[in-house]
C-alpha cells in the first residue's frame, strides 16, 4: 500500500491530508482518507484494519497529481541518517587520503542526527544554500519508525517500521568539510533541505522484496539533468533497517514518527566521484539542475535547484584576538 500527505491547491497552506495512492505513471490517483487520519497512525494498524479503510478511500475518484500537492509524508519528530553502504564510505575516504573505511566503520551502524524542520516535498524546488560552490544529492532509502521502541533486537524491531520512501539527503561540501573539520558532524553543510517522498510504501507491501539474507533489496538510480550519474541497489547495505532500529535504540528511544535513512548507496553522491577520481567530475550542482531519484517499488522524487534566497543573514565573524591570545 501506498499512502501519501497531500493538500489541494487550493487548500491552505497548513493543510495537511493523508490519502491512498493507486495506479501507475499517468494514471495514478490520490484517494482522500476522510479528514483526522494520521499516516504514522495509519502505519502503525494491523494491515487488516489498514485494508478496510483503503477500500473506503479507494470507493471515490480520487484526484491526479496536477489536482495536489504532495508533502513530505511525514514531518519528522528526529531524524537519523546511517553510514551504511561500504562502497560508498570507500570512495569518500579516498578524497582524503586514506585507503579504505576506517576499521571503525566494521563495528557498529553509525549515525548523524538530521534537521527534522528541513523536510521538503518530492517535487519541491530546492533553494542554493549560501556560502556553497560544492552543492550534491545523496541517494538514500528511509524508513519511518511507527512505534516507539527502546533496547530492542533486530526482530523486535521489524515491527516498529511502518515502511519506506526515498530520501535525498542534499549536502554542501564545502561548507561540510569546513564544519567536520573541527571534529564535529555537519551542521549548515546539511540543514537546508532533505527531500523525502513521493509517499511511504508499507513494510509489509515489500516482504518480497527481500534478498536471501533478509535485506530490502531494490533497484537505486539518479539522474541529474535527464542523465544517469548513479545506481545501486539497497541489498548492498551492511547492515539491515531493523538492525538500524535496534542499534539506535540501545539505551535510546526510537520513537513513532522519525525517519530512519540508509545514508548513500554507492555511486549516490558526487562528492564519491570527486573522491576516487581527484576532480570535480561530474561538476557540482548549479541553478536551474534537476536531480531526479527512483528507487524500484518506492517511487521518483524530482527537485529543481532554485535561485539562492535573498533573505539570509550574513555570517558573523569570530572576535580576532582570542582570550587565550590576551592571556598570553
Amino acid at each position: 500500500m501506498r499512502l501519501a500527505t497531500f493538500r489541494r491547491h487550493d487548500d491552505e497552506p497548513r493543510v495537511r491530508r493523508v490519502g491512498l495512492v493507486l495506479g501507475q505513471g499517468e494514471h495514478v490517483r490520490v484517494h482522500p482518507f476522510d479528514v483526522g487520519f494520521d499516516l504514522v497512525e495509519l502505519l502503525a494498524e494491523s494491515p487488516e484494519w489498514r485494508d478496510s479503510q483503503a477500500d473506503v478511500a479507494a470507493g471515490g475518484d480520487g484526484l491526479t497529481l496536477d489536482e495536489v500537492v504532495l508533502l513530505p509524508p511525514v514531518y519528522p519528530v528526529a531524524m537519523r541518517d546511517f553510514l551504511t553502504f561500504e562502497a560508498h564510505v570507500d570512495g569518500m575516504e579516498r578524497g582524503h587520503g586514506n585507503p579504505g573505511p576506517p576499521d571503525a566503520w566494521y563495528d557498529a551502524p553509525v549515525f548523524l542526527f538530521m534537521a527534522p524542520h528541513a523536510v521538503t516535498g518530492a517535487y519541491d524546488d530546492v533553494p542554493m544554500p549560501p556560502d556553497t560552490e560544492r552543492l550534491d544529492f545523496e541517494l538514500e532509502v528511509a524508513a519511518i519508525v511507527c512505534r516507539d521502541v527502546r533496547d530492542v533486537t533486530p526482530e523486535q524491531a521489524k515491527a516498529a517500521i511502518g515502511g519506506y520512501c526515498v530520501m535525498n539527503d542534499w549536502s554542501a561540501r564545502d561548507v561540510q568539510g569546513k564544519e567536520m573539520s573541527l571534529k564535529l558532524g555537519p551542521s549548515k553543510g546539511k540543514d537546508f533541505a532533505t527531500t523525502i517522498g513521493p509517499w511511504v510504501v508499507t513494510a509489509d507491501e515489500l516482504d518480497d522484496a527481500r534478498d536471501e539474507d533478509g535485506f530490502l533489496d531494490l533497484e537505486m538510480t539518479v539522474k541529474v539533468n535527464g542523465e544517469q550519474v548513479g545506481a545501486d541497489r539497497s541489498g548492498h547495505m551492511g547492515w539491515s533497517f531493523e538492525q538500524l532500529v535496534s542499534h539506535a535504540s540501545r539505551a535510546s528511544w526510537v520513537k513513532a514518527g522519525e525517519v530512519l535513512a540508509s545514508g548513500t548507496c554507492s555511486t549516490g553522491s558526487l562528492a564519491e566521484s570527486w573522491g576516487r577520481t581527484g576532480s570535480l567530475t561530474p561538476p557540482p550542482l548549479q541553478v536551474g539542475d534537476v536531480v531526479e531519484m527512483t528507487i524500484e517499488r518506492l517511487g521518483t522524487i524530482r527537485n529543481a535547484v532554485a535561485e539562492p534566497e535573498d533573505n539570509v543573514a550574513p555570517v558573523a565573524p569570530a572576535r580576532r584576538r582570542s582570550r587565550l591570545e590576551a592571556s598570553a
